[in-house]
């Protein structure tokens, strides 16, 4: 049976691009794999503790833990880790649904990312996810392309490709919407349409995305 792990990190659930783009991309996935499992894991509705992470690396680095407090937020976060090391490393597929909040990602996900860091087999190069594809459903609020004023402002999508793609070693696949927040912002009318535009042609892509993905795991099982 194939899995896709789907994670979510918008804090915001009606009117989320990042969610609908992912909505996409798992109802094509689903399309070739109506029997496949879709595992979720919404850090935007329900964030990770930010204890856990120091909790611990400290103990990795030879912290002790004192007081009784400090024992259970070890032992949450040592379960913690352990679930969502499982969560990666049972999946045959991520979907990530990222926004872009202050040019970079949230601090949800980078605890995510933190933890599962955490895991020695990646800081050695031996990552048991290498070779897997992942989806990236990306939302940027304005205008980050090559030739715009803020080109290179976007520092999320190159830190998801370095981590997923050159650290964890797994295919990446992007969807990106554009210019998200024209419809909403004071000043930015002019630049509905081509938000629009841009957010059509992502839908389009992350579908194309979900379809190939499943396409090659069942050629893989095959």
């Amino acid at each position: 049976m194939t899995t896709l792990l789907r994670v979510d990190a918008s804090i915001r659930v009606e009117g989320s691009v990042s969610r609908a783009l992912a909505d996409s991309a798992e109802a094509a996935w689903k399309a070739e794999h109506p029997d496949g499992v879709v595992v979720r894991r919404d850090l935007g509705r329900n964030p990770l503790p930010s204890t856990a992470w120091p909790a611990l690396a400290g103990a990795r680095l030879g912290r002790e833990s004192g007081s009784d407090v400090e024992r259970a937020q070890l032992t949450e976060a040592t379960a913690l880790f352990e679930e969502l090391l499982a969560e990666l490393k049972n999946a045959d597929a991520i979907l990530l649904a990222v926004p872009l909040y202050n040019y970079g990602i949230a601090q949800n996900l980078k605890t995510w990312i933190d933890l599962l860091m955490l895991d020695r087999s990646f800081v050695t190069g031996a990552s048991p996810v290498a070779g897997r594809p992942a989806i990236f459903a990306l939302a940027r609020g304005g205008g980050y392309s090559e030739g715009t004023p803020k080109h290179g402002w976007d520092h999320a999508t190159p830190y998801l490709e370095r981590i997923f793609g050159d650290v964890f070693g797994m295919k990446i696949h992007a969807a990106v919407a554009e210019l998200t927040l024209a419809p909403v912002t004071p000043g930015m009318e002019g630049l509905i349409d081509a938000s629009k535009v841009s957010e059509s042609e992502a839908h389009v892509v992350a579908e194309k995305h979900g379809t190939v993905v499943a396409r090659e795991l069942t050629a893989k099982a095959a």
